[in-house]
């Protein structure tokens, strides 16, 4: 009798608990996955570099708050392309202070791509070129090259690399760059030729001395015949002395 006790009381003890959840409680969904962390770009670009420049601009225009929409309330994310302070100040044709209101805010869209890119996906990326960026449009679309680890750049107008990382985080990616990414829409397709730099070398350096020898094809040839000129010059006077001390010996 007491083992059937026992066996009723385990019974219903195991019909009012299911896998650990109490019969009639809510069943405990998963928790969800953390949110992407909020990521302010005006301040990340205050204190990340030498970007005030750029930084005024997007203010300025108010490209900030495209590119701030884009990175916190889309899946895609975002990736800028920051220029130095220094890009700015050594720009000097074509210049920026003709560009109307439009096309200023064109070129800063133009140094954003949609989409969230880790360095590593560039290398997929540039097989894909040209990639249209937040300007939209085939003219304001950009070149990218995947060299040994190094992302190049190219608008056009402007050739230029990312030579650092200063946020790669999704669903915000900050590079920098040298240059300002210049797009064909505003400045036109007739891109000027990048001047050719004729460094002349080292006078200390090796190859100096070959070069003046190259420059100067008839300088041995100068000295051959001075050479030849001497010696002439000495054999006659040879022979005048020879001569004179024969005479003397004979008379």
């Amino acid at each position: 009798m007491d083992y059937c006790i026992v066996v009723i009381s385990l019974l219903l003890a195991l019909s009012t608990s299911v896998n650990g959840q109490t019969i009639g409680s809510p069943i405990q969904s998963p928790a969800p996955s953390p949110a992407p962390e909020y990521t302010n770009l005006t301040e990340l670009l205050s204190v990340a570099g030498p970007f005030n420049t750029f930084l005024d601009y997007i203010v300025s225009t108010k490209v900030i708050d495209t590119f701030q929409e884009q990175a916190n309330n889309t899946e895609e994310g975002i990736t800028l392309f920051v220029p130095k302070d220094s890009a700015f100040s050594k720009l000097k044709k074509p210049s920026l202070s003709n560009l109307t209101g439009d096309q200023f805010k064109s070129l800063c869209l133009f140094h954003a791509l949609p989409h969230y890119y880790s360095l590593a996906d560039f290398k997929n990326l540039s097989e894909i070129s040209p990639v249209s960026t937040f300007a939209g449009g085939e003219l304001y679309s950009l070149n990218f090259t995947y060299v040994s680890g190094t992302v190049h750049l190219s608008s056009g107008w402007a050739n230029t690399k990312v030579s650092s990382a200063v946020h790669a985080t999704y669903p915000v990616a900050v590079y920098q760059v040298d240059k300002i990414l210049l797009p064909e829409a505003i400045f036109g397709t007739n891109i000027p030729p990048a001047p050719v730099v004729d460094i002349a070398p080292d006078a200390d350096s090796p190859d100096h001395g070959k070069n003046v020898a190259a420059s100067s094809p008839d300088s041995s040839s100068r000295s051959s015949s001075y050479r030849m000129m001497n010696w002439g010059m000495l054999n006659h006077l040879f022979l005048a002395i020879v001569g004179g001390f024969l005479m003397f010996l004979l008379f």
